[in-house]
């Protein structure tokens, strides 16, 4: 889910590819995860988009780039993990950020959803 969070995922084909059924992978991915398969997909995307509006990117490219298919769930979805909306994060300065190692920026700036 990680690598092909762009792509159109859905939790019937993943359980299907886990041997499992939709119901018990979605309780088994939420054990071990803390979150449902969905909420899960969508806060990688939110995390992947932020990088590119940190780069520049526009906000409707980004929707698209991170496999959104509606820019208005996924600007909502954005403002509800993030804080503030896509248009606002693009447009802040992200200056701390960029001062920090690579590696530490990731994990500080990675987004949370807690359920």
């Amino acid at each position: 889910m990680d690598r092909d969070y762009a792509k159109p995922l859905d939790v019937p084909t993943m359980a299907a590819r886990a041997f499992m059924s939709p119901a018990h992978f979605s309780r088994e991915f939420k054990t071990a995860y803390g979150e449902t398969p969905y909420a899960y997909l969508m806060t990688r995307r939110i995390e992947r988009a932020m990088m590119l509006l940190r780069a520049g990117m526009s906000v409707t490219d980004a929707c698209t780039a991170v496999g959104a298919t509606s820019l208005g769930s996924f600007s909502s979805t954005f403002t509800e993990i993030v804080g503030e909306t896509p248009s606002a994060y693009r447009a802040r300065k992200h200056d701390d950020a960029e001062a920090l190692p690579e590696c530490f920026a990731r994990v500080l700036t990675r987004p949370t959803r807690y359920v």
